[in-house]
C-alpha cells in the first residue's frame, strides 16, 4: 500500500510539473512581449479625436475619484484607475463639457496606471498639464455644489469599495443631480458611490434598477480573497439593495442603461459609458474612430456567442484588433483551465 502510495504521488508530481512546463512553453508562444505599446509621450494635439470640439458649451460634468489609495489590511495599491478616468473625460470634453475631478478627501488622491492597457489617449491625458493641475487639487467632495453639474460621473478603482458606498456627500450629490433630471453615470467598482443612497422615502436608490459593474467572478479570478480583503463584493451588494444585476462575460464591455443612470462592467465599457452618458444628456456624440481594444472587445463577443468561425470573419474585415487583449484572454482561458478557448483564442488573435 506505501509503495502504491508513493507511486501515486511521484506520478502526481510529474503529472504537475509536465502540465506546468506545457504551460510555460504555450504561453512563450504568445510572444506578448513583442506586441507594440502606446506612446508614454503621447501628446493630445497629435490625436485627431481629442482635436474634436463641438462649438456649444453645454455645461459641466463632475467625475469623482476614490481617495482610498492602499487597501486598509495590507497597504498594497488599491487607488482609482487612469483609463476609467481619461476616456472618459475625453469624451465629455469634446462633448461640450467642462470636467471638474473631485474625491472625498480633495487633494492629490493615488491613481492605478497599467502599462499594458494603456492607449496613446491616456497618455495624452497624463501628459496634459491642466489636468495633471486637476488630478493635483481634486476638490473634496464636502465642498461639491451639484447645483453646478448636468451629470457626475464615478471613476472605478479598487479604493472606492472602501470610501464611496455610504459615503453622506456622495448620497447629496446623486440625489440633487437625479432630482434635476441629471445623468448618473459609474464603470467597474465605480457603482460602489451608489451603495447606501436613499430616496426620500428612506428605501434604497438603488431599488427596482437595472446595473452593472466588476462582477463577482471579475473579482475573484484576480483577487481569491477578495470576500476578506473588501467590505463586500459589488455585485453582491448592488442586488442586496434591490438592483438587478447584468452580468457579461470577464473582462468584455458591457452598458447597461436605466433611464438616466448608465454603468459600465469593467475598464473596457469606459467608452461607451461616457459615450451613452453624453446620449442620455440629450447630444449624438461627435464620431470617434473605434480603438484597436475595442475591436478585439467585439470578436470576443462574437466569439462567445457564435463561435471561433463567426470571430475569425469578423476580424478579417476589421484588422485592426488588439492582438495583446485577444491573447491575455486566451491567457485566461488557459488559468481556467478552458483550454480549448485558450488555443481558439490565440488562433483568433494570429488570423
Amino acid at each position: 500500500m506505501r509503495t502504491f502510495t508513493w507511486v501515486l504521488l511521484g506520478g502526481m508530481v510529474a503529472l504537475v510539473t509536465s502540465l506546468g512546463l506545457s504551460g510555460w512553453i504555450w504561453y512563450a508562444t504568445l510572444d506578448l512581449e513583442k506586441e507594440p505599446r502606446a506612446d508614454p509621450l503621447a501628446l493630445a494635439a497629435e490625436l485627431p479625436y481629442l482635436q474634436l470640439q463641438t462649438p456649444e458649451r453645454r455645461g459641466r460634468i463632475l467625475a469623482v475619484v476614490t481617495s482610498t489609495g492602499r487597501f486598509p489590511d495590507n497597504g498594497k495599491r488599491a487607488g482609482y484607475e487612469l483609463t476609467e478616468l481619461s476616456r472618459a473625460y475625453w469624451v465629455f470634453t469634446v462633448n461640450g463639457y467642462e470636467v471638474d475631478v473631485a474625491s472625498p478627501m480633495g487633494g492629490a488622491p493615488e491613481m492605478v496606471v497599467d502599462s499594458d492597457d494603456v492607449t496613446d489617449a491616456d497618455y495624452a491625458f497624463l501628459n496634459d498639464p491642466d489636468i495633471r493641475r486637476k488630478l493635483a487639487t481634486t476638490l473634496p467632495l464636502a465642498q461639491v455644489d451639484p447645483e453646478r453639474y448636468a451629470a457626475v460621473y464615478f471613476v472605478g478603482g479598487k479604493g472606492t469599495m472602501f470610501d464611496f458606498p455610504h459615503n453622506p456627500d456622495i448620497a447629496r450629490i446623486v440625489s440633487a443631480i437625479d432630482a434635476r433630471n441629471g445623468v448618473v453615470g459609474a464603470v467597474c467598482h465605480g457603482p460602489a458611490a451608489l451603495v447606501g443612497v436613499l430616496r426620500e422615502d428612506g428605501s434604497p436608490w438603488l431599488r427596482d434598477r437595472q446595473v452593472t459593474g466588476f462582477t463577482n467572478a471579475e473579482e475573484l479570478f484576480l483577487i481569491p480573497e477578495a470576500r476578506d480583503r473588501f467590505p463586500f463584493l459589488l455585485q453582491d451588494e448592488l442586488i442586496a439593495h434591490g438592483a438587478t444585476f447584468h452580468e457579461a462575460p470577464m473582462y468584455l464591455g458591457h452598458t447597461i442603461v436605466d433611464g438616466r443612470l448608465v454603468s459600465g462592467q469593467n475598464p473596457w465599457s469606459t467608452w461607451e459609458v461616457a459615450e451613452t452618458m453624453i446620449r442620455v444628456l440629450g447630444h449624438e456624440p461627435l464620431p470617434r474612430e473605434v480603438t484597436p481594444e475595442e475591436v478585439s472587445v467585439s470578436l470576443l463577443h462574437v466569439y462567445r456567442r457564435e463561435g471561433l468561425g463567426a470571430a475569425i470573419a469578423l476580424k478579417r474585415e476589421a484588422p485592426r484588433a488588439d492582438k495583446r487583449l485577444l491573447l491575455m484572454h486566451a491567457v485566461v482561458a488557459a488559468m481556467q483551465w478552458e483550454l480549448r478557448s485558450a488555443w481558439q483564442l490565440q488562433r483568433l488573435a494570429r488570423v
